[in-house]
């Protein structure tokens, strides 16, 4: 069988899932061939890695007529016999056997003010629309989490539990040495690591952070993650409210991230929205003991090894980061069973269900 997978967002944030797939499927599927259409600045990556993997340059940007259009046209001349396209976006003109994994419905629910409102009102009238087809013209449906496939078959109406498979996602080891972040180094501190889009919900983590100091004083909130327009935002606002000891780090190598899951005080996941909430996982597989918001599939991912909060309760969200800081023993339990759980969830076994939907749909 030749599978086409769609790879143009490898090597990115969200290509995280696209990038264990195809490192597992490498090692468990030596009989079917495999297609990667891959961005230019991820070609060499991948290029020879395993002889029944082929890579294909495919520069189309998400989210265009040129995805449309242009894509179908690259499928169609590679002939596959299946394609599996790991984010929902794709051409929907193209008639072959697809694979869809859908990750979650948040872009449908929150606005982006970065982007142009029309447009992006616009944007989110089109991926609605992607969002309402792609269940009907997939022959499978993978979900990565039972959330997600609930909201899924539930929001766009679509209420066939048999042609969906939830593969659940996996943190990863980090084995690189621990690297300190000079300005938070012997400091205490609570930690977010991630994206700093609107459903994130750091407006309500910094606030919580702040009521926390008449406490602890020192305390510092660390923000990890790129740099980009809505960080600059935010710290304008926060700066111009007077908010005291936060710190955004930027970028951060996979060394300082390591350190600083191993030396916070307590992680802390506020979002409104999440598929699998994966920086939590990896939180907890360092030893990092994990306060958690409580909405969508986050109580499903981690189980009971955090603290749960109300994303929208400022003040349940400063109880549950206070517990953890002021009870040396639910710190220790968190920390234990934040490991065990952590441990349950393994990409090798994410990619063998994921092959056998491929079987499945391609008999």
């Amino acid at each position: 069988m030749k599978i086409v997978i769609d790879a143009r967002e490898s090597g990115t944030t969200t290509g995280r899932y696209i990038d264990k797939l195809i490192e597992y499927l490498m090692l468990i599927d030596k009989n079917n061939d495999y297609v990667l259409l891959l961005k230019n600045h991820r070609l060499d990556m991948y290029r020879g890695s395993a002889s029944n993997f082929q890579v294909v340059e495919c520069n189309i940007k998400e989210f265009t007529f040129s995805e449309q259009f242009r894509l179908a046209r690259v499928i169609r001349k590679i002939k596959p016999d299946l394609v599996h396209f790991p984010m929902v976006q794709q051409p929907l003109i193209y008639k072959g056997k697809v694979v869809t994994t859908m990750q979650d419905l948040t872009t449908l629910r929150f606005k982006n003010p970065t982007k142009n409102p029309i447009k992006f009102w616009i944007m989110q009238r089109a991926y609605l629309l992607v969002n309402f087809i792609v269940p009907r013209k997939s022959k499978h449906i993978i979900s990565i989490s039972e959330y997600v496939k609930n909201d899924v078959m539930k929001s766009m109406r679509y209420m066939r539990p048999e042609k969906f498979t939830v593969t659940l996602e996996s943190a990863d080891t980090i084995t690189k040495e621990a690297e300190a972040i000079a300005e938070l180094e012997d400091k205490k501190f609570i930690t977010y690591v991630g994206r700093h889009q609107p459903h994130k919900n750091l407006e309500r983590l910094i606030k919580a952070h702040q009521a926390l100091l008449s406490d602890y004083p020192s305390l510092i909130l660390a923000i990890a993650g790129k740099k980009d327009q809505l960080t600059s935002s935010l710290e304008q606002s926060f700066k111009a409210k007077g908010y005291k000891n936060v710190v955004f780090t930027g970028f951060v190598s996979e060394g300082q991230l390591r350190w600083l899951y191993e030396n916070t005080s307590c992680y802390v996941f506020p979002s409104l929205s999440e598929g699998f909430g994966l920086p939590g996982l990896e939180a907890m597989k360092h030893g990092a003991p994990v306060a958690s918001s409580n909405a969508t599939c986050l109580p499903e991912i981690y189980g009971d090894s955090a603290k749960y909060f109300s994303p929208y309760s400022v003040l349940e969200m400063r109880e549950a980061i206070s517990d953890i800081l002021g009870n040396k023993k639910l710190k220790a339990e968190l920390v234990t069973k934040g490991k065990k759980q952590a441990a349950k969830y393994s990409w090798r076994r994410m990619a063998e269900q994921t092959l056998r939907v491929y079987q499945s749909v391609g008999k």
